[in-house]
């Protein structure tokens, strides 16, 4: 019989926890408890700093800073340092979020070894939380090699940026049966290799659904759907300081590049008019 006290219980193990620090035990805790996960990109101290304070469950020092950053066409000239460099800013700012830091591109495809050594430095030399790396059974044993070191991985499958120029385009990927198939499978592989959570990127958001249903570890999607258990967009694109980038998943937030271009405008203005610095801005 329901009782009064199976009803308190029931909404003592539903209701949200205010989690201190973010753990990848706390994003397990998240889906089991139906609480959406939040995730944003950071790249430095500053910008890791206001997101952290904000409550975002997650940050990810994503190797889109070879775009963000750096203004690279794709994310593949990105190395190893540079994200170690970028991992470690973000990390002095934190007092909330994990973090975790993508592997760049040809730092663990290649031998299990060498994914090993790589996921190694990033976490001994940035302090990162976790890795990140894309792909299924192609990079298995690059996976089960971080894991067995007791470094915590976040799969990536759907559209994978580093393999651009094997796909030829940024489509929606998995729409047809035979790869929805295989990202399934590959799902299911990462999970049971021990990966905490995998983000889905560009995937129709039924088949997103199917895969988040089917896994007992978050996915967290971007251009996937509102049927995973979380969401992660770069931080640069929902505030609005990149303005070419419009895709159908970004919901943009502000309009910095707007903003901070009048304030820049002005600030050319006063300085040529002698406005700045009045009486009250000097010594």
């Amino acid at each position: 019989m329901f009782t009064f006290t199976n009803l308190k219980q029931l909404e003592m193990s539903t209701a949200k926890k205010d989690y201190k620090r973010v753990t990848v035990k706390s994003l397990v805790e998240m889906k089991a408890n139906k609480e959406k996960i939040s995730m944003l990109t950071a790249y430095d101290y500053t910008m890791a700093k206001i997101v952290d304070g904000a409550g975002v469950d997650v940050i990810l020092v994503g190797d889109s800073a070879s775009n963000v950053m750096a203004g690279h066409e794709t994310t593949l000239p990105i190395t190893l340092d540079q994200m170690i460099y970028h991992a470690s800013s973000v990390i002095r700012a934190i007092d909330r979020a994990l973090v975790v830091v993508d592997l760049p591109f040809g730092s663990y495809q290649s031998d299990p070894k060498e994914a090993l050594r790589s996921a190694i430095r990033i976490m001994k030399e940035s302090g990162g939380h976790a890795v990140k790396l894309e792909g299924g059974k192609e990079v298995k044993e690059s996976v089960k090699r971080i894991l067995h070191a007791g470094i915590p991985v976040m799969g990536h499958l759907g559209l994978t940026p580093q393999s651009i120029y094997k796909f030829g385009t940024y489509t929606v990927r998995a729409k047809e049966e035979e790869e929805a198939k295989k990202l399934k499978e590959d799902a299911l592989m990462l999970e049971k290799a021990g990966c905490f959570a995998i983000v889905l990127e560009k995937v129709p958001a039924k088949l997103a659904k199917e895969v988040a249903e089917s896994v007992s570890i978050p996915i967290i999607g971007i251009g996937a759907g509102n049927g995973v258990d979380g969401q992660v967009l770069v931080t640069h694109d929902m505030i609005g300081m990149t303005h070419e980038f419009h895709p159908r998943f970004l919901r943009r937030y502000l309009d910095l590049y707007s903003e901070m271009t009048n304030a820049f405008k002005q600030y050319v203005t006063d300085v040529k008019t002698v406005d700045f610095p009045n009486d009250n801005e000097q010594y």
